[in-house]
């Protein structure tokens, strides 16, 4: 046999081999699903600011307790204009 065929061969046993076996999945270390990259559950959510409809993580957004109701805003300046708006309707 020349070493043309047998390259030719030997490709043809890997791809077999490769449709036997299936594709395979690279597994990432401590990573469950279902789970952030530290392993703990998601706790982060998205909160809209009233003011400009913007979508915040809770945990980075400024929060104001207006009329027994807390109110989450993208910003300080969001947050005054919200109280400003608030206080012109009373």
């Amino acid at each position: 046999m020349t070493p043309l065929r047998l390259f030719i061969i030997a490709i043809l046993l890997y791809f077999l081999y490769r449709l036997i076996k299936g594709p395979r999945r690279k597994k990432v270390r401590g990573y469950k699903k279902g789970t952030g990259a530290q392993g703990g559950a998601i706790q982060d959510v998205l909160v809209e600011d009233p003011v400009c409809h913007t979508y915040i993580p809770k945990g980075q957004a400024v929060i104001l307790q207006h009329e027994k109701q807390k109110y989450y805003f993208c910003s300080n300046k969001c947050s005054a204009i919200f109280l400003k708006e608030k206080g012109a309707e009373k």
